[in-house]
């Protein structure tokens, strides 16, 4: 095994690039260690973190509580499958459903595994409670979705990158506009084997893209009038992220078990949720539905050797614990305001900054160049040799998305960076 002598950043990136197979293009930045908002590199400097790992940081790098968790489970039992019952899976999966107001969870690692467990559910579901005939239930996706990497998830996906070359494809999928009724309405219209409506409640790899205000109330009102899954692709925008537990729940300001009593909640049939589900210290993926969908899942049709693990179930109800009682929806709520107001203030006077967008903590910036060029990619450089580490989506969008955990004063000096580092572009 080759080592390290020193730390010496373009070393760790040589030994990447030689055995590491090269399927992302990563800021020539090496970590080494993580503390709330905060990354040291491999040569000791400190960032602020404003990616937070796709959101899956939420409650910020190395939490305490969930640290424990994690350590005083490991120390008893860390892996049974499912082919025993243990002692942290039962009491987890009561906990989360009652968190999110369903009957039963499905547990899962990773992101794209939920994605793949909800469409097999609601495949299993259109066949025996819909009435669908086998091989023919569809599901409507939407264009520039995003929803992970595997086959059948790219064989709706509009992204080049990610699909060329890697057919065939799977059948059965519908893609419309997102943020168009009509457009879903028309669909729900002309076929009557649709079982789902698969949907980012913003579309985040696409560039922050954030819905009208009405929008997924319309999506779950058409749903149940067609008899027709609403499912929710809350990997990235759940979990507080945008100023409410979910962004389902529309502008509740969730200071408690609030869900489905709220006028603004849209309520999916089926939850996807990931990434800061653990806090981004172990991988965790759900599937929540009630009982009338759930329940067509039957021992054998599906599973995973790690799902509902013991580690996983005690880290994620620690991490859940976490966003209520640091009330970590309401600081992303107020934080993501004032983030906006100070980006808009800037982007007045900015040649270089067209528009901010975005809700609670999860915000993009667009740069006023075309897709393909480089500059978004140049200033995310700039902001990491500032202090700051953010990463472009889609060529001339940044996305920004620190961890919940903030301080007024933290994200003050973190604007400070980013419009000090964007005026260094503005055109001379």
């Amino acid at each position: 095994m080759e080592t390290i002598s020193g730390s010496n950043t373009e070393n760790y990136i040589d030994l990447e690039h030689q055995y590491g197979a090269h399927n992302y293009h990563p800021l020539p930045v090496v970590l080494e260690r993580g503390k709330g908002v905060y990354l040291w590199d491999v040569d000791g400097k400190k960032y602020f973190d404003f990616l937070s790992a796709y959101s899956a940081v939420n409650q910020g790098h190395c939490h305490p509580k969930i640290l424990k968790a994690l350590q005083d489970q490991a120390s008893k039992l860390c892996l049974t499958s499912r082919a025993f019952h243990n002692s942290s899976f039962g009491p987890f999966a009561a906990y989360i459903t009652e968190y999110f107001g369903y009957d039963k969870i499905l547990p899962m690692n990773s992101g794209a595994e939920a994605v793949e467990t909800a469409i097999k559910l609601a495949r299993k579901w259109g066949v025996q409670k819909k009435g669908v005939p086998q091989e023919q239930a569809q599901i409507v996706v939407c264009h520039n979705n995003f929803h992970g990497r595997t086959t059948t998830i790219i064989s709706f996906s509009d992204d080049h990158v990610a699909k060329k070359d890697f057919g065939p494809y799977t059948p059965g999928f519908i893609a419309i506009p997102h943020n168009d009724i009509d457009a879903l309405k028309a669909v729900f219209t002309s076929n009557k084997n649709i079982v789902g409506f698969l949907v980012e409640p913003i579309q985040g790899e696409a560039g922050i893209f954030t819905p009208e205000e009405d929008y997924l109330r319309n999506v779950q009102q058409l749903c149940n009038q067609n008899d027709v899954l609403f499912i929710a692709d809350e990997i990235q925008t759940g979990i507080a992220r945008t100023g409410s537990l979910l962004a389902v729940c529309g502008n509740c300001d969730c200071s408690s078990s609030c869900l489905r009593q709220s006028d603004t909640f849209a309520a999916p049939d089926i939850l996807i949720l990931g990434k800061a589900i653990s806090g981004g210290v172990y991988p965790v993926s759900a599937v929540l539905a009630n009982n009338a969908v759930m329940d067509v899942i039957q021992p054998g049709e599906h599973g995973s050797t790690f799902g509902g693990n013991p580690i996983a179930a005690a880290v994620a109800t620690a991490a859940l614990k976490v966003v209520k009682e640091e009330k970590l929806a309401a600081n992303a709520r107020k934080l993501g305001q004032l983030f906006r107001d100070a980006m808009n203030d800037y982007i007045k006077s900015s040649d270089i900054v067209t528009l901010v967008r975005g809700k609670g903590l999860l915000n993009a910036i667009v740069i006023n160049d075309s897709p393909e060029s480089d500059t978004a990619w140049n200033i995310c450089l700039a902001l990491k040799e500032n202090g700051l580490l953010a990463k472009p989506t889609h060529g001339n969008i940044i996305r920004f998305a620190p961890p919940l955990i903030m301080t007024i004063d933290e994200l003050t000096a973190c604007v400070a960076i980013i419009t000090k580092t964007l005026r260094d572009f503005e055109p001379k």
